[in-house]
């Protein structure tokens, strides 16, 4: 099989020739600091037989007009003593004006000041957030040309801060906060929920026929370390079954992303009709996943992604390590429909164990 082929088989719940493998995306601060600055092309050149998942988005096109009403300036304030950039930034509306704030290092970025601190500034957002009037899929075509068979291309497609619309509303107003308004204020919450999942489904229309391989709703906020399974049913159940089932209406697969606990939300998941669930993150790095299990009651409904707990295997590890934890990923999830990755975002490993990591999924093989 080809990488493309293999990674598509187990997007479909099926056996590939071989374990495949990816990483959730490249940083930007690995790429500089053990890769000589690879872009991510460079990095899947760099370790030979990884499976190739180029993270990309289409360019999103604005009539100029919906653009004037939601006018943002940008505020410098400059470096903190931790060495963090601190950004703010104002949006005028012609009724009022938004503010919010940014901070980043050179691992992340991170949210200082929530957009929404009102129900005020929610009506300024529903009424003038502009949305796009069209997409252009150029830059997905680009890559699947440039790449071949070497793999998929995946993306968030559209949002307000994560892929689903309660997580968009935990990153726009906090999540503690909505937590509150969930139990103080829950018609108006639904209204909210109701209103973020318009305006994704209107660019989902607008988008036509999709060129993404595979597109990730969810997002941290939904999974349990943060929320109940009964409230996760209530205020992300019913918006993400509609959603993922206008993205399987526009012709692409979609993974559904719960970084942290998740193992009480797995029959819940089943039910938003997703093709598949990630980030399957192990206890040892502070998640539930116990892929084995998970893989024994959903398994035949859901592909996987995820499982390698990189803290042990890249950052504090050895190849040897690597290629264990590798193994015990492909022995929890015996019957294919698995993507062996990364359980989030990395910053810190030795090439080395990465390549291991990636040897060891090609010696992985299916009965």
């Amino acid at each position: 099989m080809t990488s493309r082929e293999r990674l598509l088989t187990a997007m479909a719940n099926e056996k590939p020739d071989h374990l495949p493998c990816q990483v959730h995306s490249w940083m930007p601060y690995y790429l500089k600091t053990y890769l000589d600055g690879k872009d991510q092309f460079g990095a899947y050149e760099y370790f030979k037989g990884m499976d190739w998942v180029i993270y990309a988005n289409p360019n999103f096109i604005y009539n100029e007009k919906d653009l004037a009403n939601w006018e943002k300036h940008d505020i410098d304030l400059g470096v903190d003593s931790d060495g963090s950039h601190q950004y703010k930034h104002i949006i005028k509306t012609p009724e009022g004006e938004l503010s919010y704030g940014l901070g980043w290092n050179q691992f992340t970025a991170w949210v200082t000041e929530f957009l929404i601190k009102s129900e005020r500034d929610f009506e300024l957002w529903e009424k003038y957030i502009p949305l796009p009037e069209k997409v252009d899929w150029t830059p997905i075509i680009d890559i699947k040309n440039r790449i071949g068979d070497k793999g998929i291309v995946r993306g968030e497609f559209f949002g307000f801060g994560q892929g689903s619309p309660w997580q968009d509303f935990c990153y726009m107003f906090d999540s503690e906060q909505a937590i509150y308004a969930a139990y103080d204020k829950t018609d108006c919450l639904h209204h909210v929920l109701k209103t973020l999942l318009e305006k994704k489904l209107t660019v989902i229309e607008r988008a036509g026929k999709f060129h993404l391989d595979l597109v990730e709703t969810g997002g941290g906020a939904g999974s349990s370390s943060v929320i109940s399974p009964d409230m996760h049913r209530e205020f992300c159940l019913p918006y993400d079954r509609i959603q993922i089932k206008a993205l399987h209406n526009a012709g692409t697969k979609v993974v559904y992303h719960l970084c942290g606990k998740l193992m009480p939300l797995l029959e819940i998941v089943v039910e938003n009709g997703t093709d598949g669930l990630e980030t399957m993150t192990p206890i040892s790095m502070g998640g539930d996943c116990d892929l084995a299990e998970a893989n024994r009651r959903v398994g035949d409904k859901l592909f996987f992604i995820g499982g390698f707990d990189q803290n042990a295997g890249f950052e504090k590890g050895s190849p040897g390590t690597a290629a264990r934890l590798v193994r015990e990923c492909h022995n929890a999830c015996p019957d294919g429909g698995y993507i062996c990755s990364p359980s989030d975002h990395f910053f810190k490993g030795e090439p080395e164990n990465v390549q291991a990591f990636v040897d060891e999924a090609n010696r992985c093989f299916y009965e």
